[in-house]
């Protein structure tokens, strides 16, 4: 399952990734810096997702904005921004790619001498809404900012969420943010891939023409943090304008692409991917404890976050959800796994990858994992690789990594019960408190 593809750096130290594929005359174009809200320091969050915004209010030769002339010439784009990495991409047709590369090199190396105080107010404003719409009057919405605070320490950079700290962003000044984007938004911290209807020595000398210009110095050192993270439990509460409670569950579990990984995502899979799952079908058809139940191993750079999210169903209590997904993960431990359920979740896994690949562009597609696979581990083509990790999996290493990780005296568990209704939470809990 490789694509076909082709990795050049140019002298300031961008890398190019080109892949053909004439199936349609369109063209996607991908950029993947390698900043995200782990790159920022306590006491300033929210940098790196506040540029997301700021780079599509347009650059030095463009400043009217980023979306009118693309969408204009027929193009979709989008970005976003994680813990780990912003990206933005464009998929144009095949006419339009000379336009797409000289905004996107525009922005890279022009972008500060139209950076002006009213568009970083104006932006900083719309982020703060962001904020109050998307976390602070949403349903639940609290609970990601108080299970990341608990799960690490102060100083950790993944104990904030990407969207920032209210007062770190109100107190942020123009130049701070300036000298932020000196450091990360540089071509030797970036990584482009033009994906589509192309030719690549013609796509290369393009890539040349519109970046090799641009200036900058060697790629920001990466993050280091101490390890391994080891947490007590903690039982927190958060009363919530919510008709049901919902329980919150949260483990340390490995990195990306780290050892165990692969394990625990095929494990999330097991255990709430579908009706015959093991989470839905005990809490959900049977026991009818809870109306939804997830999990999800959500894997990064320095760690990753294993999960389990249920909601209860109508008079019932967060303890008696907790009782049985214990059970359960007490089962996984002990190596209980069937190959039926292993080969069902390969296959699902498998299937995704092949889905991702079906387009070029957009997010999860062929020239977004590119860039990511080479953001990550410097290698492009490492899907087949990546798949390896899965497919050696065991139930036995499901077990063993399960009981390294996924202990009742290691994790945060949150209930969000309706105001009024502490009575419904697990035992225990004390009172959130989110900055």
């Amino acid at each position: 399952m490789n694509i076909p593809f082709v990795k050049h750096t140019l002298a300031n130290g961008l890398d190019v990734i080109v892949h053909e594929d004439h199936g349609c005359p369109i063209v996607a174009v991908n950029i993947w810096y390698h900043v995200g809200s782990k790159n920022e320091r306590p006491g300033r969050t929210g940098f790196a997702h506040l540029f997301e915004h700021l780079m599509f209010e347009g650059s030095q030769h463009t400043n009217q904005g980023y979306f009118y002339p693309l969408q204009q010439a027929g193009a979709e784009l989008n970005g976003s921004t994680n813990a780990d990495r912003t990206n933005y991409w464009e998929v144009v047709p095949s006419s339009a790619l000379d336009l797409a590369l000289w905004m996107e090199s525009d922005r890279m190396g022009h972008l500060l001498p139209a950076l002006t105080r009213e568009k970083f107010e104006n932006q900083r404003d719309v982020v703060l809404n962001e904020r109050r719409q998307n976390y602070e009057n949403r349903p639940y919405g609290m609970v990601g900012m108080a299970t990341m605070e608990a799960l690490y320490p102060v100083d950790h950079p993944y104990s904030w969420m990407t969207i920032g700290r209210i007062k770190d962003l109100q107190a942020a000044e123009l130049d701070e943010v300036r000298s932020f984007f000196k450091t990360f938004y540089g071509p030797a911290n970036a990584s482009l891939t033009i994906a589509g209807d192309v030719e690549v020595d013609k796509v290369l000398e393009m890539a040349e023409h519109y970046f090799e210009e641009i200036s900058g110095g060697p790629a920001p050192p990466a993050v280091e943090v101490e390890g391994p993270l080891i947490c007590d439990e903690r039982r927190l509460l958060i009363e919530d304008r919510v008709e049901l409670p919902r329980l919150y569950l949260a483990w340390h579990s490995p990195q990306l692409f780290g050892p165990g990984d692969a394990e625990l995502d095929l494990l999330s899979d097991v255990l709430s991917n579908g009706k015959a799952s093991r989470l839905y079908r005990t809490l959900v058809h049977e026991l009818r404890l809870a109306t939804d139940v997830s999990v999800v191993q959500s894997s990064r750079e320095l760690s990753g976050v294993f999960q389990i999210v249920a909601t209860a169903a109508p008079g019932h209590t967060l303890r008696e959800l907790d009782d049985v997904i214990s059970i359960e993960l007490e089962r996984v431990s002990a190596d209980e796994l069937t190959t039926d359920e292993l080969h069902r979740s390969l296959v699902q896994i498998e299937t995704n990858f092949a889905c991702q690949l079906e387009t070029v562009g957009g997010f999860g597609g062929k020239s977004d994992q590119l860039n990511g696979y080479n953001v990550v581990v410097n290698d492009p083509g490492y899907f087949e690789t990546d798949l390896s990790r899965y497919r050696n999996a065991t139930s036995a290493t499901i077990a063993r990594i399960s009981r390294d990780h996924l202990s009742d005296r290691q994790r945060i568990a949150v209930s969000v019960v309706p105001i009024g209704a502490t009575k419904l939470a697990l035992p225990d809990s004390v009172v959130a408190e989110v900055s």
